[in-house]
């Protein structure tokens, strides 16, 4: 297709650094901190002992012997990131230290305050996102080493040792597999105000690549992530108080409000990913899906909210598909859809395998302990059973997403 005779330079419509975005690690914070200024201690010292704190019963009355900090003597965006991942842990183990059946309705002042200040701050919500646990949670062992699992580890960790340590790594692995498709997406784009269809092509290519290696990088959770760990110690840490019958009533922010407040718990719908590639591909999901989907992207960073929409404003690519006649397009797009809906698939994989054959053995587990001793074991937590930790009914939610990504193809 001719760009037509004007020689004027269409000016790059999305620069990944306008939406605090990394050529190199995408939506990852590139190098999070790893330690806060010295007046920030007592947060760090509780931070770093979350799971003995969490094991022993203990938390609790450290988080109620905790100093009232200001958060207004934090700077720069990575101070930021770093506390707001520090009090959302602490904020979940304090929460759910007792299990779901001994929930608490009131976040201390001396934690809810500055958490609410911190989050105030950056745009987010106050409570553990997936832009805490795993975008602003990472480090390397060697720092000139590669970003291979063996060389990084969390910052702030939870119960459930080596299995959170892979959920939170091979989850990140996944972002990061994600970044050419990030900047495909961008050269996409400019393609299309251009006219350029082999660049557009080529793009598309690079787009389909991506999300393939994205489904690589998830495949490794069986690896390093074991389920009866996943589902009974990790998940509810994940927890909300939004939609979860374990907290009805929601959370009262001691110091900020007097009115309880609900906030949904982490969920790989709070991902940017996924959103940007729905919204670039023109997938529309059911009424339902998308309301939940829209309100999770109030848990993302808003610049990255933001380059979410920026990719909607922008011409449509499924138009221009269907329009330009190329079967080589359609193909190269159609691809695209491909890689997204088995990715989508892969994923319903993943959960059946972590949640419901792993609920379903925690129950006769229990069952079976308890016929041997005569008497109730732990109980493993049961609120969320049929719902992600975000709140949804997870697989009417997921089959749903797959097959309106399915339904995106273009035919001949």
């Amino acid at each position: 297709m001719e760009a037509g005779d004007s020689t004027e330079e269409i000016p790059h419509p999305l620069l990944l650094s306008r939406f605090q975005l990394s050529e190199e690690y995408g939506f990852l914070l590139p190098s999070p901190l790893t330690e806060l200024p010295a007046p920030y201690r007592p947060w760090m010292e509780i931070a770093h002992d979350l799971p003995q704190l969490i094991a022993s019963h203990r938390l609790r009355s450290r988080v109620q012997q905790m100093p009232q900090l200001s958060a207004r003597h934090l700077r720069g965006r990575e101070e930021l990131h770093l506390a707001h991942l520090v009090l959302s842990f602490i904020t979940m183990g304090y929460l759910w230290q007792e299990g779901e059946e001994g929930t608490l309705k009131v976040l201390p002042r001396n934690l809810a305050v500055p958490f609410w200040e911190v989050s105030q701050a950056l745009g987010l919500p106050p409570i553990l996102s997936h832009a805490d646990f795993v975008l602003a949670n990472w480090r390397r062992k060697n720092p000139n080493g590669p970003l291979e699992i063996e060389n990084l580890d969390t910052i702030i960790s939870l119960p459930g040792g080596e299995s959170l340590r892979g959920f939170i790594l091979v989850t990140l692995l996944v972002e990061k597999a994600a970044v050419p498709g990030i900047k495909a997406i961008v050269q996409a784009i400019h393609a299309l105000l251009q006219l350029d269809e082999d660049a557009l092509h080529k793009a598309l290519q690079q787009l389909a690549e991506a999300i393939g290696d994205m489904s690589q990088a998830l495949k490794r959770m069986h690896d390093h992530v074991d389920p009866a760990v996943f589902y009974t110690v990790i998940r509810i840490f994940l927890s909300g108080w939004k939609d979860n019958p374990a907290m009805p009533d929601g959370l009262i922010y001691e110091g900020v409000s007097d009115q309880p407040m609900e906030y949904s718990g982490g969920s790989a719908a709070q991902s940017t990913i996924l959103h940007a590639f729905d919204e670039f591909l023109g997938i529309h999901h059911s009424k339902e899906s998308t309301a939940f989907l829209h309100r999770m992207r109030n848990y993302m960073p808003p610049p990255h909210r933001a380059f979410v929409e920026e990719i909607g404003r922008a011409p449509s690519l499924r138009q221009h598909v269907l329009s330009s006649g190329s079967a080589g397009l359609r193909t190269a797009f159609n691809q695209c859809i491909s890689e997204l809906a088995a990715f989508r698939s892969y994923h319903i994989t993943i959960v059946t395998k972590y949640i419901t054959v792993a609920a379903a053995k925690a129950k006769a587990g229990q069952a079976e302990a308890g016929g041997r001793v005569g008497l109730s074991v732990g109980k493993p937590p049961s609120a969320l059973e049929a719902k992600g930790t975000g709140g949804s009914h997870i697989f009417s939610f997921l089959k749903s997403v797959r097959d309106t990504t399915k339904e995106g193809m273009i035919s001949a």
